[in-house]
Parts: C-alpha cells; sequence; structure tokens
C-alpha cells in the first residue's frame, strides 16, 4: 500500500510539474507573440535603416534645396526692430502668422537667436535642415528648405536625430518590447532545448561571434 500511495504522489507531482510548465508555456508564448507583433514593423525598419547607416558611404544622396525670399510687411517690422540681443526667444504671434500664410512655414513657438541685425531659426529635420532669417532692419526675410531624400529621412529616424519627442517615446516602448520579445524568446528556448540539441550551441555562437570581432577587428 505504501509503495502504491508512493506511486500516486510521484504521478500527482509530475502532473503539477506538467500544469506548471504548460501555464508558463502559455504565459510565454503569448508575451512573445504580442511583443513579437508590437516589433514588426519597427524592427523591420531598424534593420533594414542599419544596413544603410552602414554603407552610407555608397549611397549616394543628392540634396534638393528650396530658397524662398519674402519682405515683411512696414506694420510688422516694428515688432522685430532693434538692436538687442537674445537667445531661445520665439517670434511674436502676428509674425509667426505672416511667415505661415506667405512663405507656408510653421515657425509658431519655434526659439531663434536674436542678435542686433537679424533674428535667425535653425530648424533641422529627420532627412534634411531649413533655416529662416529676418533682416531686423530692412524686413527681408530669407528661408531655406533642404532634403536628402527617404533614405537620409529613415537614417535620422533611426538615430533618433531632430526627430522630436514623440519618436523618442516610440523608441523608448519599441525597445522595451524587443528586451520582452527577446527575453520570452530566450526562455522559450530553454524550456524547448531538450528536445533541440543545436539550442545553445547557437546561442553562444550568437553570442561569441560580436565579441570575437570586436576583440580583434575594433581598435
Amino acid at each position: 500500500m505504501q509503495a502504491a500511495a508512493q506511486s500516486r504522489d510521484n504521478r500527482g507531482g509530475g502532473a503539477r510539474a506538467g500544469t506548471r510548465r504548460a501555464f508558463w508555456l502559455k504565459q510565454l508564448h503569448q508575451w512573445h507573440w504580442i511583443s513579437s507583433a508590437l516589433c514588426l514593423v519597427g524592427m523591420l525598419l531598424f534593420a533594414i535603416t542599419g544596413f544603410t547607416l552602414n554603407h552610407a558611404g555608397q549611397i549616394e544622396a543628392k540634396a534638393q534645396t528650396i530658397h524662398r525670399n519674402a519682405q515683411l510687411p512696414t506694420a510688422l517690422l516694428h515688432v522685430v526692430a532693434g538692436e538687442d540681443e537674445r537667445k531661445g526667444i520665439a517670434l511674436p504671434t502676428a509674425v509667426a502668422d505672416w511667415v505661415s500664410g506667405t512663405l507656408g512655414v510653421d515657425v509658431a513657438g519655434r526659439e531663434g537667436d536674436w542678435s542686433s541685425d537679424e533674428i535667425y531659426l535653425s530648424m533641422p529635420r529627420p532627412g534634411g535642415d531649413a533655416w529662416l532669417s529676418i533682416d531686423r532692419e530692412t524686413g527681408k526675410v530669407e528661408y531655406e528648405r533642404s532634403s536628402r531624400g527617404v533614405i537620409a529621412y529613415l537614417n535620422d529616424l533611426h538615430k533618433g536625430r531632430h526627430a522630436g519627442p514623440a519618436w523618442g517615446w516610440f523608441i523608448d516602448v519599441f525597445a522595451l518590447a524587443c528586451v520582452i520579445f527577446s527575453v520570452t524568446g530566450l526562455l522559450l528556448l530553454k524550456m524547448h532545448a531538450a528536445q533541440r540539441g543545436a539550442t545553445w550551441p547557437l546561442v553562444a555562437f550568437g553570442l561569441v561571434l560580436p565579441l570575437v570581432l570586436a576583440l580583434i577587428f575594433i581598435h
């Protein structure tokens, strides 16, 4: 009887272990596919732009430049006139509205540098650059915008260059989703490793290869 009871306990323990394994497998698969769905487009974007960044010297990008001139109305000239020097000051609302309506450039809230002779606004953006200059004495307005193409735009998104806080938050969330995807994938590998003999050698190879390349070829 004692042997039979012990056998039942062993079967019960094995059943509980199997239940726990099934529970964790289900949880890991769920987190893995959810994180992979969130990461899919972002991983493709960052993988492709990783390649284009690595070969930036071979991918030529000819800048397209737009240059516009305008004259600030006399009624607004007194708003910007003066010789005081200030940094990080936005254009007055009336001037910003005129620039938007005349040149089609949204400068509302953008900070500029006010020198004794001009107001200069630098407006860098992914894949290009832009600037606006207002002569404080004559009211002459110059605007220039350059673009280096789609590849340069995507490369700058990869680096988060001049992409704004919203894109910065996206990168943070994307990075967290990638961590969850990788960790759940590693745990799934662990749970299935007994049936897949090549699992840990491949994981070790993935770890050792970049380490060896960095130690030998990067100085």
